[in-house]
């Protein structure tokens, strides 16, 4: 499967997210190959944010992207308090020195905060108009946020897996009207979820890791891409190998009864 922009990009069901990528100074070499790793194996999108490490995660995305910038479809966020006009352009600004191009494909407001949405908005079209970024989307917004957003939103990024399935309820289909893929952050529960003693039988049973068979669930309807970050080579291609994991209806109820949807519609919730 794959997942289209409403702008036109077609990417992966499956990228590589970078929340606290970067933090370790031991690790940095390991990292920088296992996003490599998971570009060589087809994963092109890359989601980063300027508050992920203070900036440290968007200077690692930047070297380990060095020399192929044109295999990236690359996201970052920007902070509520810098989403003021003047703030969104020298927050993308400072995204791109630190991520070392002239470029990004998409360009999210990470939460909602005390600035109006559509000063954001109209700064992110100024960006958009100069060729600094190529879309904007938002992060975090329920169903209430995103009735106050214009026409061109990209995106929503939100906490989705299967012990977060609130959004399935009232969320997605609002999106899924608008014709508005879902990008779905933590998908493992921050690997939380792969301990689950229940979750690795059915993988057995499967032939595929606990964290294959979540990341086959979350974009299971085709409309959600997840970004689970994979800080090792090896995790990356584990996560890149989930593409190809296709599971039945008999999985499909399994997986229900192992983690029902709430009943009722529940607030968006955040990590």
């Amino acid at each position: 499967m794959n997942i289209r922009f409403p702008h036109g990009p077609v990417v992966p069901e499956i990228g590589i997210g970078t929340w606290f990528v970067g933090d370790v100074p031991a690790r940095r070499d390991e990292e920088i190959a296992a996003i490599r790793a998971g570009l060589d194996a087809g994963l092109s999108v890359v989601d980063t944010a300027e508050m992920y490490g203070d900036g440290r995660s968007e200077r690692l995305v930047g070297e380990a992207i060095a020399g192929r910038r044109d295999d990236v479809f690359l996201v970052s966020k920007v902070l509520p308090h810098h989403a003021d006009a003047a703030g969104v352009r020298r927050a993308a600004q400072q995204s791109l020195q630190r991520l070392g191009t002239d470029r990004l494909d998409l360009y999210l407001l990470h939460w909602r905060g005390g600035v109006p949405v559509d000063e954001t908005v109209a700064a992110f079209e100024r960006l958009q108009g100069d060729g600094d970024i190529l879309a904007w989307g938002v992060s975090n917004f329920d169903t209430e946020d995103l009735a106050e957003l214009p026409a061109g939103c990209a995106t929503d990024q939100v906490l989705y897996n299967p012990i977060r399935r609130g959004p399935e309820l009232d969320l997605f289909p609002v999106l899924r009207v608008q014709q508005i893929p879902v990008m779905a952050y933590s998908p493992l529960e921050q690997a939380r979820l792969l301990d689950d003693p229940r979750l690795r039988e059915l993988a057995d049973s499967l032939g595929a890791s606990p964290a294959q068979l979540v990341l086959a669930w979350v974009v299971r309807t085709g409309d959600v891409l997840a970004i689970p970050k994979a800080a090792t080579v090896a995790h990356a291609l584990e996560n890149a190998t989930a593409r190809e994991l296709s599971l039945d209806d008999d999985v499909l109820t399994e997986m229900d009864e192992l983690f029902p949807a709430p009943r009722h519609p529940v607030p968006l919730e955040m990590l």
